[in-house]
C-alpha cells in the first residue's frame, strides 16, 4: 500500500514496573528472610502512615509483593494494603485467628522457610496478580469489542431500513464519524462519465470509466459552505487515489505526506475556513462485487468527541492519529454502507420502474376512454393534498390521524389506479358518448335517406301517372300540389330526424322524449324487400328513452365492474409490506358510507379513510372535467354545492369534505404531481 499506515499509538500501551518486594525496618524477621534475594528489587519502608514512602504511595504504585511477620501484621494496621496490586506474604507457624488481617494474606509461610521457596511463592504471587490484572484486561477488551459489534449491528440495521438515497448517504457518513471520533468528514460516490456511457446491455458497461460526485460534507468544529462537484478518479487526490486503487489511505498529518504517496492533500477548505486537518482515514465503499461505489474520507480523530477544533493549537493537542483498530472498524461499516447504498439504488429503480409502470398503465387506460384524458392524474394529485391536510389537522375527527410518507405513496398509487379495471370493460360501452352507438345512429339515418329516396319515387312516380292519364296541361295544374306534398313529407323526415337526434343526446328530458319517440317508432315504412317496418325499432326506442345519462342498465352494471376488474388486477401484483392495503383503497371508490354505492354496498365502517378522500376527489374531477362528451363542466362553485348535497344525504364523509373546502384541496387540481 502506498499511503502511510501509522502504528497504535505506544501512548495507548499500558506501561509495567518493574514488580518489587517491601518488607518493612521494624520487622526483623521479613528483614531477614528477604535479606538474600537477587531476583527482586528490594523496598524497604519505615512504616504505613506518613512520610514520602507512605502506604498511599505504595498502593498506587506497581505490583508489589508485601512480606511480613505475622507479629507486624498484628500490630499494625492492615487497610491502607488492600490493594488490587498488593500481594501479602505472611511469615507465620499458623493462621490468624483475626479474619479481617487473615483476609487479606496471600499465603502462610513458616518462618523458617528457605528463600528459595520464598522467592517462588513471590513470583508466584506476582504471576496471580498479572493473570488477574490480564483478565480484567481482556475483559474490557472483549466488553468494548461486544459493544462495537452491537453497534456495528444496530447502524447496520438502520442503513439496511433507510431506503431514501439521500438520508442514507448522511447516516453513513455521520455514523462512520462517531465510530472513529472523526471530528469532520466527506463522501464522494462514483459514477460513470454519461458522455462515455455505453448501450443498456452492453458487455462494456461495467468497464466504462468513472468520476467521483463529492455528495455530502460534514464538520462538527466550523460551518461549511457545500458545493456538489465532480472529480476525476485518478491518483493526484486521496479519494481519488482510494476509488481507484480500492484501498484505504491513512495519514498521521495530511500536511506532511510520505515521499512515496502520489496524491496531494487540498488545502482549499482550510485556508478559506481556518480549519486545520491533520489526521485522514479514507475508506473505499466496495459492492457486492468489489467494485468502489464510493469513498468516505474522514479528518481528525479526537481524543475528546464533545470539543471543537477551532483552532491550531487544539488541533495540535486533541487531534490523534487514526488507530488500526478504527480503520478496522470503519472498512467494516463501510463494506455495510457499500451494501446499503446498493440496495437503496436497487429500491429507488424499482420505485423508478413501478413508477413507470404505473403512468404506462393509466396511459392505456386513457388510450382506450380519451374522453377521460387526464383524470387518473388529477385524481392522485387530490386526494394526496387532502391527505396531506388531514395530516395536518390539528383538530376535528380526524385530528390524530397521520400518514408516513409509504402510507402517502401508497393512496397516491391507489388513486391513479383506481380506474385501471376500465380494461376489462368493452371499448364501445366505455367510449359510449351518446345513447345510441355511433353504428345505430348511422343505420338510422340511412333508413331515413332511405325513405326520403322512395317518398321522392313515389311523387315521380304519381307525376307520370298524371300526365299520361290527364295530359300535360292538367297535370302543370297539379304540379305545385305534387311539390307541396314531397316538401312537407321531406321536412316531416328532416324534423323526426333532427328529434331522434336531439333524444340521442344524454342531457334531454327522458319523459317527453319517450311520447314523441313512440309516434315516430309507430310510424311505418316499405323496405327494398317490400316489407312493412316501424320507423323505429325496439331497441333503438329503448337507448332513446334512457332518462338519464347515455348507459342503459346492462351498460352501466358493465362500467361499474370495472371496480371488480380494478381489484381482481390490482390483488394479483405482489405488493410489498407497505403498499398491501392498495386494492382495498382503490376497490371501494364507489361505495357510499350509506351502502348507495357500488358495487358491494358498503357502510361507512368498511370504507378506508383514504378510500372517503379518494371518492371526493374523483366527483370533484368528474363535475369540474371538460373533456366529458355526455355533459358540460361544472362550474367550482356549483361542483361542491353538489358534493355538499351528497354529504347532507350521508354519501361522503362530512369532515373529509370540510378539509377539503376549508384547505382549498380543489387549488391542486391541476398541478404538478406529488413526489411520492
Amino acid at each position: 500500500m502506498a499511503a502511510s499506515i501509522k502504528p497504535e499509538s505506544a501512548a495507548l500501551a499500558k506501561p509495567q514496573p518493574l514488580p518489587v518486594v517491601v518488607y518493612f525496618s521494624a520487622d526483623r524477621i521479613a528483614e531477614k528472610a528477604t535479606s538474600g534475594m537477587h531476583a527482586f528489587r528490594r523496598v524497604e519502608l519505615e512504616s504505613l502512615e506518613g512520610g514520602p514512602a507512605n502506604g498511599g504511595r505504595l498502593a498506587r504504585g506497581a505490583e508489589r509483593v508485601v512480606i511480613a511477620s505475622s507479629e507486624w501484621l498484628l500490630e499494625h494496621a492492615v487497610d491502607t494494603l488492600r490493594a488490587p496490586n498488593i500481594r501479602i506474604i505472611a511469615l507465620a507457624d499458623r493462621r490468624f485467628r483475626d479474619p479481617r488481617v487473615d483476609a487479606l494474606v496471600y499465603a502462610y509461610l513458616p518462618v523458617s522457610t528457605p528463600l528459595e521457596l520464598l522467592e517462588r511463592m513471590v513470583g508466584n504471587a506476582l504471576e496471580h496478580m498479572n493473570l488477574l490484572e490480564t483478565r480484567e484486561r481482556l475483559g474490557e477488551r472483549l466488553a468494548l469489542a461486544a459493544h462495537e459489534i452491537q453497534e456495528l449491528n444496530q447502524i447496520g440495521a438502520a442503513l439496511s431500513a433507510e431506503h431514501d438515497t439521500g438520508a442514507l448517504l448522511e447516516m453513513i457518513l455521520t455514523k462512520m464519524r462517531e465510530i472513529t471520533s472523526a471530528d469532520a468528514g466527506s463522501l464522494y460516490l462514483a459514477e460513470p462519465i454519461p458522455s462515455e456511457l455505453p448501450p443498456q446491455h452492453s458487455e462494456r458497461r461495467r468497464h466504462v470509466r468513472r468520476r467521483l460526485r463529492f455528495k455530502l460534507a460534514q464538520n462538527d468544529s466550523v460551518e461549511l459552505k457545500f458545493r456538489e462537484t465532480v472529480m476525476e478518479v485518478n491518483e493526484r487526490s486521496i479519494a481519488g487515489f482510494v476509488a481507484k486503487t480500492g484501498e484505504g489511505v491513512n495519514l498521521e498529518d495530511a500536511y506532511h505526506l510520505p515521499p512515496e504517496v502520489p496524491f496531494t492533500f487540498n488545502r482549499q477548505f482550510d485556508e478559506e475556513s481556518g480549519y486545520r486537518s491533520k489526521s485522514v482515514l479514507a475508506i473505499p465503499m466496495k459492492d457486492q462485487q468489489g467494485e468502489v461505489v464510493g469513498v468516505v474520507q474522514l479528518i481528525n480523530a479526537k481524543r475528546d468527541r464533545a470539543v471543537r477544533l477551532d483552532a491550531v493549537t487544539t488541533v495540535a493537542a486533541l487531534v490523534a492519529p487514526f488507530t488500526h483498530h478504527q480503520q478496522a472498524i470503519a472498512e467494516s461499516l463501510a463494506s455495510q454502507a457499500a451494501v446499503a447504498l446498493e440496495n437503496s439504488l436497487l429500491y429507488q429503480a424499482i420505485q423508478k420502474l413501478f413508477e413507470g409502470f404505473v403512468k404506462a398503465s393509466v396511459t392505456a387506460i386513457e388510450a382506450r376512454d380519451p374522453t377521460t384524458s387526464g383524470h387518473s392524474f388529477r385524481v392522485a394529485n387530490l386526494t394526496v393534498a387532502l391527505a396531506e391536510a388531514v395530516d395536518r389537522a390539528d383538530s376535528g375527527a380526524y385530528a390524530g390521524l397521520r400518514f408516513t410518507r409509504q402510507q402517502m405513496r401508497e393512496i397516491r398509487y391507489a388513486s391513479l389506479l383506481h380506474d385501471f379495471g376500465k380494461v376489462g370493460v368493452r371499448e364501445e360501452v366505455l367510449v359510449k358518448a351518446k345513447k345510441l352507438y355511433p353504428a345505430q345512429l348511422e343505420l338510422i339515418r340511412q333508413r331515413f335517406q332511405f325513405i326520403r329516396k322512395a317518398v321522392e319515387a313515389d311523387t315521380l312516380r304519381s307525376k307520370l301517372d298524371c300526365v299520361l292519364a290527364q295530359g300535360r296541361e292538367d297535370f302543370l295544374k297539379q304540379l305545385p300540389e305534387f311539390d307541396a306534398r314531397l316538401a312537407q313529407c321531406l321536412e316531416t323526415l328532416d324534423d323526426e330526424l333532427r328529434m331522434i337526434v336531439e333524444a340521442n343526446e344524454p342531457s334531454l328530458d327522458g319523459a317527453r322524449i319517450c311520447e314523441e319517440l313512440l309516434e315516430i317508432a309507430a310510424q311505418q315504412f316499405t323496405d327494398a324487400d317490400r316489407q312493412r317496418k316501424n320507423l323505429l325499432s325496439e331497441e333503438e326506442v329503448r337507448l332513446l328513452a334512457i332518462p338519464k345519462g347515455s348507459l342503459d342498465e346492462g351498460e352501466r352494471l358493465q362500467i361499474e365492474s370495472h371496480v371488480v376488474h380494478t381489484f381482481n388486477f390490482l390483488q394479483q401484483i405482489p405488493w410489498t409490506r407497505e403498499l398491501q392495503n392498495l386494492p382495498a383503497i382503490a376497490r371501494s371508490h364507489h361505495e357510499k358510507l350509506n351502502g348507495s354505492g357500488y358495487p358491494h354496498r358498503l357502510m361507512a365502517p368498511d370504507i378506508p379513510v383514504q378510500t372517503r378522500m379518494m371518492t371526493i376527489s374523483d366527483i370533484f374531477d368528474a363535475l369540474g372535467a371538460a373533456d366529458r362528451p355526455y355533459k358540460r363542466a361544472v362550474a367550482l362553485d356549483r361542483s361542491l354545492q353538489i358534493i355538499e348535497h351528497l354529504v347532507q344525504a350521508g354519501e361522503l364523509d362530512a369532515d373529509l369534505f370540510r378539509i377539503f373546502v376549508d384547505g382549498a384541496i380543489f387549488k391542486r387540481w391541476k398541478v404538478e404531481p406529488f413526489p411520492y
